[in-house]
């Protein structure tokens, strides 16, 4: 098998036997990020065989808060699937989550495509329908979140399940970057952030994933749900907990999202 065959398969079966594995760039020291994104698209394939539809992708590792916690100083991206979208409680045994940790996010919802090099923060507004609040809960197939950057690529970005707040907001109505959503955990207060966590905007962190994403040939499409990074650092989360954003404009608020773990 090719590189991204085996390690394709490893993080496959990772997924679905909920167990993790070595980090990949410790078991091939040579791997590229030309070969962690070879490793995720075979990863992908294997679930799309098993009946999984893309409905969007993933920006990670955006802010600093994150990057520092994770140790990984550059953003990720990866694949949202069907299967990964929780409209209600999160069961944690349904979805295989292994050590799942919560992040805050806004969700862009996309009426028209985006193909790279060359897309700008003004592209992405202009492409958006929507935007909305959301809990993305990331996971990792890798041993303690020992993670690298080609690890991190290679496993679909870390991405478990995320779950979108029921309001659509429009985002020409507002100053993204300085949106501000407060997270609190099981009733107390956790954690809060802005917009411009995320690259300074999360307008510009979308459109880095459309250019990042171009060079590979793959583009965002009408329709897609975007995730476009965490604002605050992650959260590690069991059954159990609850956690609701708020996402408001200092002035009103705008919507939330609730991930209750069961």
């Amino acid at each position: 098998m090719s590189i991204a065959e085996t390690h394709g398969k490893a993080l496959y079966d990772a997924l679905r036997q909920r167990k993790t594995i070595q980090p990949l760039i410790e078991t091939d020291p040579s791997l590229t990020i030309d070969d962690a994104y070879a490793i995720n698209l075979n990863f992908l394939s294997r679930r799309l065989a098993d009946g999984e539809k893309v409905v969007g992708k993933k920006i990670g590792v955006t802010s600093k808060a994150v990057q520092d916690m994770l140790g990984v100083h550059q953003p990720d991206f990866g694949f949202l699937t069907d299967w990964m979208y929780v409209a209600g409680d999160i069961d944690v045994d349904a979805k295989g989550l292994i050590a799942p940790r919560a992040e805050a996010e806004i969700a862009f919802i996309l009426k028209s495509d985006l193909n790279g090099p060359g897309v700008t923060a003004a592209d992405v507004l202009a492409a958006t329908q929507s935007i909305a609040p959301c809990f993305e809960i990331v996971d990792s197939r890798i041993d303690d979140w020992k993670i690298a950057i080609v690890d991190t690529v290679s496993d679909n970005a870390s991405c478990g399940v995320y779950v979108l707040g029921d309001e659509r907001i429009d985002p020409s109505a507002h100053d993204l970057p300085n949106l501000h959503v407060a997270v609190t955990k099981n009733g107390e207060p956790l954690s809060e952030g802005y917009g411009h966590a995320v690259q300074g905007d999360p307008a510009q962190a979308v459109a880095w994933l459309a250019n990042t994403l171009g060079a590979y040939g793959v583009t965002l499409n009408a329709g897609d749900v975007i995730l476009s990074g965490s604002l605050v650092p992650l959260a590690p989360a069991q059954k159990g907990d609850v956690f609701e954003m708020t996402l408001s404009d200092g002035e009103q608020k705008l919507g939330t999202s609730v991930a209750r773990f069961v």
